[in-house]
């Protein structure tokens, strides 16, 4: 999906969304905490993570009443829009290593993969070491002004909260730069469970990355959803065991993959959807 400069700077938290109330009653319950302890953080914050409103105790929600019960999210596509991001990282990289640019959707398809796998694959001339060093230090001086949460997807996240779901978040990217991202978004206590690639020998489409967020989560699969925007999530997903929902708004797929190598569960062309099928659930 592709956004304009306006809407990536709008304050999605102060703005309702279709379907959502107002972002004062949208903050994260206090019995929910995460473990995580985020180790490094940029020198500002998004201002849409400032000052939040606590939820009154008349309008915390006794728990979710339904089979599910945790929610698992992708970062990159999926609640965070990277994607111009990782682009032009990659872009970068090219230029600076083959003196060239490289065809965008050529990476649009690599989404999802870890950087070290696809790095290994689009330069297996190159010293790997330090290709990543090159993409990671460009993103790393770029980045802190370009975290941004998809359109309602704040307000999504909140709501759970209010209901009582516990969230983690299951990605390929370094847990060093998710870490940057939540700390300058407001979110570093928001997720109960963080599953980064460095925490598995294996990665996505298995199942152990997601296996390992349910067992931080201390729930079965067939509690919980899991929310991604690539067909390595939902090979991960459905490899786990876990009912997969497919965001709409993803930039690496393809309408044909749909029924192909996708396979969901579940689609949402928006944030607040998500919220329908939990009710179904």
């Amino acid at each position: 999906m592709s956004m304009s400069n306006k809407d990536k700077f709008t304050d999605f938290s102060q703005t309702p969304s279709a379907g959502f109330p107002a972002a004062s009653t949208l903050t994260a319950s206090p019995h929910i905490s995460s473990p995580t302890s985020l180790r490094s953080a940029p020198a500002s914050r998004h201002p849409a993570s400032q000052n939040p409103s606590p939820v009154s105790p008349a309008s915390r929600h006794p728990g979710p009443a339904g089979r599910i019960k945790t929610v698992l999210f992708d970062y990159d596509g999926t609640v965070g829009d990277t994607n111009q991001l990782v682009i032009d990282s990659w872009q970068h990289t090219f230029m600076t290593i083959r003196g060239r640019r490289t065809d965008d959707e050529l990476l649009y398809h690599t989404f999802g993969e870890p950087l070290r796998e696809t790095m290994a694959r689009f330069f297996p001339e190159h010293d790997l070491e330090d290709a990543l060093r090159i993409y990671r230090d460009w993103q790393a001086a770029q980045d802190q002004n370009r975290w941004y949460l998809f359109p309602g997807m704040r307000q999504l996240i909140g709501e759970l909260r209010r209901r009582g779901y516990r969230m983690g978040i299951v990605t390929s990217r370094t847990r060093d730069s998710l870490e940057r991202a939540l700390v300058y978004l407001g979110m570093e206590d928001t997720f109960s469970a963080i599953v980064t690639c460095d925490d598995t020998a294996v990665h996505k489409p298995e199942p152990e990355p997601a296996l390992i967020g349910l067992e931080k989560l201390d729930v079965s699969a067939n509690q919980a959803l899991f929310v991604g925007d690539t067909h390595y999530d939902m090979g991960c997903a459905h490899n786990a065991g876990i009912e997969a929902v497919l965001v709409g708004w993803s930039r690496s797929m393809r309408p044909e993959d749909k029924v192909g190598i996708y396979r969901p569960d579940h689609e949402i062309k928006e944030a607040g959807e998500l919220l329908e099928i939990l009710e179904k659930c």
